[in-house]
């Protein structure tokens, strides 16, 4: 197992995975085999899944990230970093996001 996840962590976008709106509809798809399991190779995002992906770009750690998106919707605090949290580590799972170590 990796190391442990925190919300005071920086997290990236992994180059080998690739987002597009398609049909209306924003996935997240690896480019490189082996990255998640065959039957869950394509991941589907709703809005708040593409605001969070969007916004994990390897500066910000998910605290500053749930910050921010508290700021711009009037959504419960908690329900966001929950929100924040769970993506992340689904997505960490599927090593479709990385830790940053050197930021």
């Amino acid at each position: 197992m990796g190391p442990a996840f925190s919300i005071e962590k920086v997290y990236r976008r992994s180059q080998d995975v690739v987002a597009r709106d398609i049909q209306g509809e924003f996935i997240l798809i690896p480019i490189t085999s082996g990255i998640a399991e065959a039957q869950d190779e394509i991941f589907s995002l709703n809005e708040t899944g593409r605001l969070i992906w969007e916004r994990i770009d390897g500066k910000k750690n998910l605290k500053q990230i749930s910050d921010g998106l508290k700021q711009d919707y009037s959504e419960n605090s908690q329900d966001i970093e929950a929100d924040v949290c769970g993506l992340t580590e689904e997505l960490l799972k599927r090593k479709m996001v990385e830790e940053v170590t050197n930021n």
